[in-house]
This record gives C-alpha cells, structure tokens and sequence, in this order.
C-alpha cells in the first residue's frame, strides 16, 4: 500500500490594506515582518469607502489583512491573532501577569496616546491635507505637542525600570509604541532630546530588520527628515 500523503491546503499571499503612516497599519506591518510572514502591501484611501473595500471591513477602517483566506480587521486582534497561529517568535509572553502588561500598554499607545498625541499631530498635518479636509488646527497641535512630553516622561519611568516597554524581552508593547513613534519621526515630531533612554529604546527597535520596510516609506508631498531612516540618529 502506498503511503498516504498529508493534504495541504494552498494559502495565499498575506495582503495587507493599509496607509503607510498609519501606527495601527505599521504594529500589524511590524508583526508581519517579525515572524517573517510575506505580504503585499496595497495601499487604501478608506476615507473614500469604496464599496470592494466596504465589503472588506464595513467599518472603513485599516488596517485589513488577508491571511489564511480571511479578511481580518482591527489591529490588535490582527496582532493577537497572527501571535496565536505563528507563535515563532514569541511577541507575547507566558505568563498572565505579563501578557496583561503588554496589552495594558498596547491599549495605553493605541488609545490614549493615539488620542492625546497621534491624533493632534499626524492627523492634522498630515491627514487633513491628504483627505482634503482643510488647515491643521493649530490648537490641536499645541495639545499634542504638550501631551507627547508627558508621554515621553512616562516612558522613561518604564525603560528605568525593565528592559523593554513592558518588562525583560521585547513584546509587542514595544511594536504598538514604536508604530506611533515613527509616524510622528517622519513629520519630525519627537524630540528625542528629551529623553536619552526612549531614544536609545527607539534606536534598538528602528535597527531589527521587521523595521526595515517601515524606513524605506515616502510619502508623496511629505518628504521625511534626514534622521528618519538613520540607525545612528
């Protein structure tokens, strides 16, 4: 009798529906990379709601990824979900008590600092412009100037404290607030004088090669600075 051959099930490409500056894009971009899972970046004007991507993601929203011939939607259940079907390498830990710490802290950049800081600077110098949408509102770039040094502060309580974001090994913790910190690097928006010890954190995480593809963004109309791509900023 001749032995039985296991059927594996064709899988596609992962396709990943996306903005390049958007931080909940770029944590999915960087936990794709990470576990070196291939994918092709299409970029989407979801402010348009067209209805092919409609029907992607009724809620109008990036990211969207294609993957195991499914559309999935939302970036943290994205991420939770590329984490529990590619395992390797690791980007939550073991225990309770610390994978509660990393999603604490990928709530704290997705929610608070998304609203109090992303929101106020990308959104309006570049979003605004972009979707056609009018002039930054120079009273929410004031707001999200000031936030960012709160932010920044509190950071460099936690990275005095452990080794990354949320304790001894890099998570995607690490991921959710470098999204958010790179979008804002690109328009020039950290001061990375403020803190040694996040800029040193930033540089760590900018040189591991999921980033790689992250640095290499151009965005028409929007030229980065000359420290954006720079390992040694």
């Amino acid at each position: 009798m001749r032995p039985r051959i296991p059927f594996r099930k064709h899988r596609l490409m992962a396709k990943l529906f996306h903005v390049p500056l958007s931080p909940f894009c770029r944590k999915v971009r960087l936990s794709l990379a990470e576990k070196k899972i291939e994918v092709e970046l299409v970029e989407e004007r979801y402010w348009e709601a067209e209805p092919d991507f409609l029907r992607r993601n009724p809620a109008a929203k990036v990211p969207v990824l294609r993957l195991d011939g499914r559309f999935l939607a939302e970036s943290a259940a994205i991420c939770e979900y590329i984490e529990e079907t590619r395992p390797d390498p690791a980007l939550m830990p073991r225990a309770p008590e610390e994978r509660y710490e990393v999603r604490r802290l990928v709530s704290w950049f997705d929610d608070k600092f998304h609203n109090e800081v992303t929101s106020k600077l990308l959104y309006e110098r570049v979003n605004k412009k972009v979707m056609g949408k009018g002039y930054p509102d120079s009273a929410n770039v004031k707001a999200g100037a000031r936030a960012i040094k709160y932010h920044l502060d509190y950071m460099t309580w936690l990275l005095d404290h452990r080794r990354w974001l949320a304790g001894d090994v890099m998570t995607l913790a690490d991921f959710a607030a470098a999204a958010h910190f790179s979008s804002l690097d690109y328009i020039s928006d950290v001061d990375w004088n403020r803190s040694s010890v996040v800029k040193d954190w930033y540089a760590k995480i900018k040189s591991r090669p999921a980033f790689r593809s992250i640095l290499a963004d151009q965005i028409w109309g929007f030229p980065p600075p000359a420290h954006y791509a720079d390992l040694d900023f």
